[in-house]
C-alpha cells in the first residue's frame, strides 16, 4: 500500500432492503434459495462501489454474504449444532441464546473463498476480508465437548488459519482478525489470545490486522461504555501485546469515544487503522473532523503507517447515512494527506 493515509471501513455495511430489514443488526434474510444466493452476491458488488464511489483506497465485502460477523462463519464448520441452544453471556454485556459446540470442530471447504474471488474480480484496488477471531468465536458459543476456552480457541485458530491462506490465494491484500472480546477478557487474552491469534495468521504472506473494539453502535453497547468512566483504557491491556507480535495492522476506536490517544504510543512501529467514524451516531462526520482524528494521532505513530477508518462495522445504520460517512472518511484523509505532502 504505497498511497498516504489509506481509508478503509472496518468491515460491515447497511444491506439494501430487499436483502434483509434495514437499520437492524442480524436482520433475517428476505430471499431463499438460488435467489438468497444471488442477492447477497449483488449486495456485495453494490458494497464494493459505494466504497470506490465514496473515495476509499482499500475495499472490503461489507460482510453482505453474511447475517452475523461470528456465526455465519461457524454455521459453516462442523461439530456445532445450531438446533441445541442454550443462553450465555456474551462479553460480560447481554444475554443470547448461542449454539452448541458438540463434537470435534472442524471445516471441509473455504466458507468465502468464493466471495473474495467475486470481489477481487469487482476492483483493482487492495481488498480487505475480516474473520471472527478465535477469542470472539468461543464467547458466542456454548461448549459441551471440549469444556476447555482455551483448547476451543486453539481449534478455531487453526481453521481459521486454513480460510485464511484460501482467501490469500483468493486474492485478499489485507486480511482482519476481529476480536473484540480483547477488550473484556484480560486473562485470557495475555495467556494465550495473542498466541491463538498469531496461530491464526500463520505463514500468511499478506498484510494481517486484528480489529479491537467497544462494539457496534447498539444500545448493549452503548449503555456498556456508559460505565467504563471518564477514559477507555482497556487498550492499555492488549496493545503491549500486540506491539510484540507478528501481526502488522492494529485496528482501534477512536472518535467520540473516551480513549486516550496516547495509547497508540504502546503500538509504536506497527500500522494503526484510527476509527476516525463513530458509528453509534447518524451524525456525518465532517472532512474536517476526520481529519482532526487522524491528526490528533501523529505523535504516536508514523504518518506512513496511519491508516484512516471507522470504530467498527456501520451495519445497523442507514447507507445513506454510511455512504455520506464513507465520503467524509475519504475527504477527511484526503485533506490531513495534502497537509502532509
Amino acid at each position: 500500500m504505497n498511497t498516504l493515509l489509506p481509508a478503509a471501513i472496518v468491515g460491515s455495511l447497511p444491506k439494501p432492503s430487499w436483502l434483509s430489514e434495514p437499520e437492524k443488526l442480524w436482520s433475517p434474510w428476505k430471499l431463499h434459495g438460488d435467489e438468497l444466493r444471488q442477492g447477497k452476491l449483488d449486495a456485495q458488488t453494490l458494497a464494493a462501489h459505494d466504497q470506490s464511489r465514496a473515495g476509499l483506497d482499500i475495499i472490503s465485502d461489507g460482510e453482505q454474504t453474511r447475517q452475523h460477523f461470528v456465526t455465519t462463519f461457524i454455521e459453516h464448520l462442523g461439530g456445532v449444532d445450531f438446533d441445541r441452544r442454550e443462553t450465555v453471556r456474551i462479553r460480560d454485556r447481554y444475554d443470547a441464546s448461542v449454539p452448541t459446540v458438540v463434537g470435534a470442530v472442524s471445516r471441509e471447504e473455504s466458507v468465502f473463498a468464493a466471495d473474495a474471488k467475486r470481489l477481487r474480480a469487482e476492483t483493482d484496488q487492495p481488498i480487505k476480508w475480516a474473520l471472527p477471531g478465535p477469542m470472539t468465536m468461543i464467547d458466542t458459543l456454548f461448549d459441551d465437548h471440549y469444556r476447555s476456552r482455551e483448547q476451543l480457541a486453539w481449534e478455531f485458530a487453526t481453521i481459521l488459519n486454513q480460510e485464511a491462506r484460501d482467501l490469500q490465494a483468493a486474492g485478499v491484500d489485507i486480511i482482519q482478525i476481529d476480536e473484540p472480546a480483547f477488550n473484556v477478557f484480560f486473562d485470557e487474552l495475555k495467556d494465550w489470545g495473542v498466541a491463538a491469534l498469531e496461530r491464526a495468521t500463520e505463514g500468511l504472506n499478506c498484510e494481517t490486522a486484528v480489529h479491537i473494539c467497544y462494539g457496534y453502535g447498539i444500545k448493549a453497547n452503548t449503555d456498556w461504555k456508559a460505565t467504563l468512566g471518564a477514559e477507555w483504557r482497556q487498550y492499555e491491556q492488549s496493545f503491549p501485546l500486540l506491539q510484540q507480535s507478528s501481526i502488522d495492522i492494529v485496528s482501534l476506536e477512536s472518535h467520540n469515544s473516551r480513549v486516550p490517544v496516547e495509547v497508540i504510543e504502546l503500538l509504536r512501529g506497527k500500522k494503526v487503522m484510527l476509527g476516525a467514524i463513530d458509528v453509534a451516531s447518524d451524525t456525518i462526520e465532517t472532512p474536517e473532523e476526520v481529519a482532526t482524528t487522524l491528526r490528533s494521532a501523529l505523535p504516536f505513530v508514523d504518518a506512513d503507517k496511519l491508516y484512516a477508518s471507522a470504530n467498527c462495522g456501520m451495519a445497523p445504520l442507514s447507507r445513506r447515512v454510511a455512504r455520506d460517512k464513507m465520503v467524509a472518511l475519504a475527504d477527511g484523509a484526503e485533506l490531513l494527506r495534502a497537509e502532509l505532502t
